[in-house]
């Protein structure tokens, strides 16, 4: 069979369905591949680039073509919805591939379903764990959020990052964050490393820790929020939205730059902040909607536009972030297009197969040989059953601490009766037992002060202590005593074992933060 790869049509559009090495990553499944002349070229990956890539791997299985070779192919892959005029080109029985926003195309499935062909929808692919290598809306956002600080930077213009010098103290940036899915904790990431001071909110409680993680502090609303079930946010009751609305406010008018990135699957983006909040922010302040090709976020969004409102406000609502970083956005699609193929060619033998017995397939087939299969069936995230609600554990009575006469009677007895031991010992043992009981003392002084985040570093040390241990007992070992020599030995294994088990952990551990 062969695949074809046209010159995407939409104005403007900078991305090719496939790059030289993800073509001949195609080729290599047994299939024919070509793509049209220029089709790369917007995006770093010239005519020359995709010959080279074929010589090198798949001899003369990938080549540049015609718009009427390409679209007569079996199977055409797209970045865009193909148009009327592309649907019209496509032969009866072909397989489109392309983003088609199913859920809000229904025209387009009508027109795809009357051509007699099959269509499968890349954004439709479900949001399983083993789907993610497919996934291009998560490899769309999390470009597309990465770009979207970098375009408030230039609007911004100035520092991200507080500084203190001879001349003055500048102030961190303020940043806040509308959605943590793929696009906002992107943009979480970028704006964080660029040094600025990040807040972050997000109506599924359960990403919290993630936001977090991603050095940003996350705001909370008191308001019952329910756990997502598909890896999508819903829609918010009467009550969330009263509360929420006016964390909004807050949050945008103390921002510097504001990024909404909230979308409900198959509805417009909902409304989130006011004409009213956005004229009481700062003068010079800048709002990023990343929802504005759904209808935004935002009030004073444009599709596809800057405007600058009355108060100085810069509202950006670009919907082509992602295609503002073509050669890596057209590689990371082109991959996801890869992993979709090797998904529907079991045999590598360069033939398309599909099974509607796999999630998978059957999620992102919308129309197949144009019979209509949009909504598909839906798809259970987690296989595992949702676990009985645990019964309330009993309060256990709280552990009194031991007060200060306590701990001083505790500490005495102790003392008396290392001073007893010493009165009776020969002299060698009452020198160890001294240096054991100042070992204790020091010990207790020394670690317990130290943070729990570095007692693992602290093996090291450990490691050390062992290593004297593992000498005494080697003095000991020959005594010719029975005894003696039993403990000695028992002392140098278990020593040796802490010493090679603890460096051992301890490299590894040091292994996680070192650059491949």
């Amino acid at each position: 069979m062969r695949i074809g790869i046209p010159r995407e049509q939409r104005p403007g559009e900078t991305l090719v369905a496939a790059t030289a090495t993800t073509a001949a990553r195609l080729a290599g499944l047994g299939y024919d591949v070509v793509v049209e002349s220029g089709a790369g070229v917007l995006a770093d990956q010239p005519d020359e680039a995709y010959l080279a890539a074929a010589s090198e791997k798949v001899a003369d299985a990938v080549r540049i073509g015609t718009a009427e070779e390409v679209w007569s192919s079996d199977v055409v892959v797209k970045v865009n919805a193909p148009t009327d005029d592309e649907i019209a080109r496509l032969r009866p029985g072909a397989t489109v591939v392309a983003m088609m926003a199913p859920g809000r195309s229904p025209e387009l499935l009508d027109r795809l379903s009357s051509a007699g062909v099959t269509a499968l929808a890349m954004d439709a692919v479900p949001r399983i764990s083993r789907a993610q290598s497919m996934d291009v809306l998560s490899s769309m956002a999390n470009v597309a959020g990465y770009r979207a600080v970098v375009e408030a930077a230039h609007a911004f213009g100035r520092m991200f990052t507080g500084q203190v010098t001879a001349a003055g103290k500048v102030p961190p940036a303020r940043v806040f964050v509308v959605g943590a899915g793929v696009a906002g904790l992107a943009a979480i990431g970028a704006a964080s490393a660029m040094g600025a001071v990040v807040r972050a909110f997000d109506v599924r409680p359960e990403v919290a820790e993630q936001v977090e993680s991603m050095g940003a502090q996350f705001v909370h609303v008191e308001v019952e929020s329910e756990v997502s079930s598909d890896g999508y946010a819903k829609e918010m009751t009467a009550e969330q939205e009263a509360a929420t609305a006016a964390m909004y406010d807050e949050e945008a008018r103390a921002a510097d730059i504001v990024i909404t990135t909230a979308l409900i699957p198959g509805r417009p983006a909902p409304r989130l902040v006011t004409a009213e909040t956005v004229a009481a922010m700062r003068n010079g302040s800048v709002v990023v909607d990343m929802a504005a090709a759904n209808g935004g976020n935002v009030a004073a969004t444009r599709a596809d536009e800057k405007v600058v409102t009355d108060n100085g406000v810069t509202v950006l609502g670009y919907t082509d972030l992602a295609g503002r970083l073509p050669a890596q956005t057209s590689q990371l699609y082109g991959t996801n297009v890869v992993n979709l193929i090797t998904l529907l060619t079991p045999g590598k033998d360069g033939q398309l197969v599909l099974d509607h017995d796999d999630v998978v397939q059957r999620g992102l087939t919308v129309v197949q040989d144009g019979a209509l299969l949009w909504p598909p069936p839906a798809v259970q995230v987690s296989a595992a059953p949702a676990a009985p609600a645990a019964p309330a554990p009993e309060p256990k009575p709280a552990k009194e601490p031991l007060s200060a006469n306590a701990r001083l009677g505790v500490v005495g007895g102790l003392a008396a009766a290392l001073f007893l031991l010493v009165g009776v010992a020969p002299a060698q043992l009452q020198l160890n037992l001294t240096v054991f009981a100042l070992a204790i003392v020091i010990g207790y002084y020394v670690i317990g002060k130290v943070h729990h985040a570095l007692h693992t570093p602290l093996m090291s040390v450990t490691n050390a202590i062992s290593g004297i241990i593992v000498v005494g007992a080697l003095l000991q070992i020959g005594k010719g005593d029975t005894l003696v020599t039993l403990l000695s030995f028992v002392a140098v294994l278990l020593a040796s074992i802490n010493i090679f088990g603890g460096f051992a952990v301890t490299r590894r551990m040091l292994a996680m933060f070192t650059r491949s």
